[in-house]
């Protein structure tokens, strides 16, 4: 066993694990944040994806000491206090979810993609989103509402823009 010191969403915790545990077990099993899902435990399902210094990984196949050092952000550290995250509040209102057990991996991987490109194209939506895999076959309602988050997200923009001005 060996003391790590990690960040997630914004706090820093000190965990006693082994160096080889996968930061996906980490997350659920020694911090408690259950919303990241074990999908295959191989990186090509997608289920478990998190951030990592805003980049969207595999926590399954990430070792908690790679990441010492580094933000992690988890679908719970999305929203901000009690305010839905747009694609939060997208994923409700296209009611994307069928059994949803993928819709974290799908959630996160859809923010790292509105970060970088705020205005995604079907096609970069779909490149964006390959890897993440819905047995129920939700695609249409993912990627509609990613459309909706982004035009949420720009709506926010424009009238904090305005409240500014």
């Amino acid at each position: 066993m060996s003391e790590f010191r990690i960040n997630v969403n914004g706090e820093d915790h000190e965990i006693d694990v082994e160096a080889d545990m996968p930061l996906l077990w980490v997350l659920r099993d020694v911090l408690g944040l259950i919303g990241t899902k074990f999908g295959c435990g191989i990186a090509l399902c997608g289920a478990c994806t998190v951030h990592v210094d805003d980049v969207p990984m595999r926590s399954c196949s990430v070792r908690v000491a790679d990441v010492v050092g580094q933000s992690i952000r988890t679908i719970e550290g999305l929203a901000e206090n009690t305010h839905l995250h747009p694609l939060q509040q997208a994923w409700i209102e296209h009611d994307v979810a069928q059994c949803g057990y993928c819709q974290s991996g799908q959630i996160m991987s859809a923010a790292a993609l509105l970060a970088r490109n705020p205005n995604p194209t079907d096609a970069d939506i779909d490149a964006a989103m390959v890897g993440n895999y819905c047995r129920c076959g939700t695609y249409n309602r993912i990627r509609k509402a990613i459309h909706g988050a982004a035009g949420l997200m720009t709506a926010q923009y424009v009238n904090a823009a305005e409240v500014n001005a």
